[in-house]
């Protein structure tokens, strides 16, 4: 697994968390917590795991992958309605735009 960089803005979600932003159970992500595939603190005697983790585990699977698509947050990127063309440029601007 590729090192993750140390920032002092790291964002960590708790394991129901993860499981419902990722579309997988509860039990999936406490596996990958014991199986050391996600990077995680313990606060209090609770898990928080790092999320840039997260998304690299979820990748390293075709089928966590399309859980996180059709069940997770990827599901609702279609809805998402960005406005700010810094963000979201037009595509016909990023192709005609002179190196």
């Amino acid at each position: 697994m590729p090192s993750i960089p140390k920032k002092e803005n790291v964002i960590r979600v708790s394991v129901s968390e993860a499981a419902r932003l990722f579309g997988v159970s509860d039990k999936t992500i406490r596996q990958a917590i014991r199986e050391e595939k996600v990077k995680y603190i313990v606060v209090k005697g609770r898990y928080k795991i790092n999320f840039i983790s997260l998304i690299e585990w979820s990748q390293q699977s075709t089928r966590r992958a399309n859980r996180l698509n059709n069940q997770g947050v990827g599901q609702y990127v279609d809805q998402w309605k960005i406005k700010n063309k810094k963000f979201s440029p037009n595509l016909k601007l990023v192709i005609n735009k002179k190196p």
